[in-house]
């Protein structure tokens, strides 16, 4: 089908690009207040591994219930809560006095932030038909990458101009700037006035799941299916190496090539601007192989693969002599990974119907977060003992090692667990099993 007059879809996509910024701003701050915050409250590795472990809990455990809750408020409601919860969460970062405040404060956090990508999957696989929907998710997605491209410029200039305690509040703040444009333009597409026909045709025009009721799909039902254990398995295996980036690269680059985190960090925008062309690259790779006749399960994992190998290189990370050369392994890695999540997300839209999307993304997303618990337990202690060895690097090769293979490890999961992808009929008696 040709492309229809109008392209209000695309507004949709905006308000969730800029939603994912804010939400990825608001929680990579910490990271880069780590080096003063360990100074002020005199944190060790494990530590602040603890406090990422209770963000990393509270948003398995708000994915789980923001999913179901999504599915039957809508995204819209649903997103309303979502940023008001993170929002204020993040702001109050400024009174914690403890390394317990910080941590209540991040779990709190973590509940509100966990409402971000069940809502946002949900709205793509409303107002977009399945061709499109890797590269719509891939532009919101790259929201992620742009939130922590801004990061390390605003963060530091707010810790030298005023103090960590302003840079909680001012980046906390803006999530209420974008509720406003939220509740002004977002409705689905059956309500939402400003769409035309045509595009609303053209948003339905290769719809050919089950038809679609009000009953909730319960998580037992989903539990059954293999190729929800697909997306859970290629979500734990992934998610947290991109934490593990978020949460240390800063504290990487400082300790292995002497970055001064209290200035605009050059290279972390450049590992997080290489990340948004992933993002988007990732979407539309997959689309255009479905647009050249592929199959769009194959496009989907035709795709995966490649950005699963293009992971591997960062093994290499421990052989760099300077830190561009990092910073080209890590970028690469870093790109991959996005454009990996821009297509494993799109998965769940492309086997499960609509009225059970946000349920599946929140089962998948506690998965990753489950794995983003356990990951920094192994994270902090290994850091601590090259540390006491005087060999920190040392630990984070280590680390480089692991993050080489994830993505493969998850790819085959998700093969062996659906190798076609098929779409789940949820009113039939068996589900869909593997061919």
């Amino acid at each position: 089908m040709n492309q229809p007059k109008g392209g209000y879809r695309w507004t949709i996509v905006a308000l969730l690009f800029f939603a994912t910024t804010i939400n990825y701003l608001d929680r990579q701050v910490i990271g880069l207040l780590k080096p003063a915050l360990e100074s002020e409250f005199s944190w060790t590795e494990t530590d602040y591994s603890r406090i990422v472990m209770a963000f990393s809990a509270s948003y398995a455990l708000g994915l789980l219930l923001f999913g179901r809750v999504i599915d039957k408020i809508g995204s819209k409601m649903g997103y309303i809560i979502s940023i008001i919860v993170w929002s204020i969460a993040a702001m109050l970062h400024a009174v914690a006095t403890s390394t317990i405040g910080f941590g209540v404060w991040r779990a709190v956090l973590g509940l509100g932030e966990s409402g971000n990508f069940p809502a946002a999957i949900k709205s793509v696989a409303e107002w977009f038909p399945k061709r499109e929907r890797a590269l719509a998710t891939g532009i919101f997605n790259s929201g992620a990458n742009i939130g922590a491209v801004v990061a390390p410029v605003m963060v530091p200039w707010i810790l030298g101009a005023y103090g960590w305690q302003e840079a909680f509040i001012i980046t906390g703040a803006i999530g209420f700037i974008w509720l406003i444009f939220w509740w002004i333009y977002y409705e689905s597409p059956a309500k939402q006035p400003r769409l035309g026909q045509e595009e609303y045709a053209y948003i339905h025009s290769d719809n050919d799941e089950e038809v679609t009721t009000g009953e909730s799909v319960s998580w037992g039902q989903l539990f059954r299916i293999r190729q929800t254990w697909a997306f859970i398995l290629g979500k734990f295996l992934t998610d947290p190496i991109w934490w593990f980036f978020l949460f240390w690269l800063p504290s990487y680059f400082a300790s292995t090539f002497n970055l001064d985190l209290k200035k605009p960090s050059l290279p972390l925008v450049v590992v997080y601007t290489a990340t948004t062309i992933g993002s988007i690259g990732g979407g539309y790779l997959s689309g255009y192989f479905i647009k050249r006749g592929m199959p769009i399960f194959r496009a989907r994992k035709t795709a995966m693969f490649i950005f699963a190998l293009l992971v591997i290189p960062i093994t290499l990370a421990q052989f760099a002599t300077n830190i561009w050369q990092a910073v080209a392994l890590i970028s690469l890695a870093a790109a991959a990974h996005q454009a990996w999540s821009a297509n494993i997300f799109t998965t769940a839209s492309d086997m499960f119907p609509k009225r059970a999307v946000s349920s599946v993304v929140g089962i998948g997303g506690m998965a990753g977060s489950v794995g983003g618990i356990l990951f920094p337990i192994l994270v902090g202690a290994l850091l601590d003992s090259y540390k006491e060895a005087g060999n920190l690097t040392g630990g984070y090769n280590v680390l480089f090692i692991i993050c080489g293979f994830a993505y493969l490890a998850g790819w085959l999961c998700m093969h062996f667990f659906a190798p076609r992808m098929e779409p789940v009929n949820l009113s039939a008696a068996e589900p869909v099993g593997v061919r």
